[in-house]
């Protein structure tokens, strides 16, 4: 028997098969979840579905987090599919290209910072309004992933810093608001991970390789260490963990002046 096991997840957010949502996906199954997926479009949908399918997972379905339609549709077929559910990993993140490079003043658009909050971090509020109703008094739990540029000036992050210290203040909001309910809410804000995402920030490359030199436990984050903590936050043994944002960044975030060693 497994942590998980009996429960229900919806994962929203998968990309590749180098996704830190299908890290956790994996890692939730392992511990006898039955899991559901989203795919945005049909691009990703090519994507998802062979993953979905190489763990047994029969439901699958569209969902663009921008859309409300979308959105009450995906909680309407788990509804339909299970009844209930016991846990939603929210995975989602984007910004325009020209928007996470160079200059934030030069470079943060309204359209671009609209689009940020938007898709990274109301998307999660969206998504657990939908599926609250189909969590209460079964001890839910709700998870999104954050950075630790949401609390602090990160080269190149740019807008994505204030759409996920949005994101981070909805997770104490929705906690607080669905804690009544018996539905945790947590955050995990992961240290570099290399995901086709990650790579699509202006030198990545640099700050990945020197992350281990600093970090207190010299090593790069990997997602199995962030899908380890997800399945931790949605156990039952995080039952009085709630409105948190947990790092699994090796401790990278406690230091005032990462320098390495001479």
């Amino acid at each position: 028997m497994g942590m998980l096991a009996g429960k229900r997840a919806l994962i929203v957010g998968v990309a590749t098969d180098r996704s830190i949502a299908w890290g956790i996906a994996q890692a939730m199954h392992a511990q006898g979840a039955e899991l559901a997926f989203s795919y945005a479009n049909d691009r990703f949908r090519e994507r998802v579905e062979p993953l979905a399918a190489s763990i047994g997972s029969k439901l699958l379905m569209p969902l663009d987090v921008t859309v409300d339609a979308e959105i009450d549709a995906a909680a309407a077929l788990v509804k339909s599919a299970w009844g209930h559910l016991d846990i939603l990993v929210h995975a989602v993140a984007f910004a325009p290209r020209e928007a996470i490079e160079g200059s934030f003043t030069a470079n943060t658009s309204r359209e671009a910072f609209r689009i940020a909050h938007d898709v990274s971090s109301y998307s999660f509020t969206a998504l657990a309004r939908a599926t609250a109703p189909l969590m209460a008094g079964r001890n839910g739990a709700m998870l999104t992933l954050s950075y630790l540029g949401a609390v602090r000036s990160i080269p190149n992050y740019n807008v994505m810093g204030p759409a996920k210290a949005s994101l981070e203040a909805s997770v104490r909001y929705l906690a607080a608001d669905l804690g009544p309910k018996n539905i945790r809410v947590n955050a995990i804000s992961a240290g570099p991970v290399r995901t086709l995402s990650a790579h699509g920030i202006a030198g990545f490359r640099t700050m990945y390789g020197g992350f281990k030199e600093v970090a207190p436990l010299r090593a790069n984050i990997t997602i199995e260490d962030v899908a380890g903590t997800a399945v931790y936050l949605a156990s039952d043994l995080s039952r009085q963990t709630t409105g948190e944002t947990i790092y699994v960044d090796g401790g990278f975030n406690i230091l005032g002046l990462p320098v390495a060693e001479e």
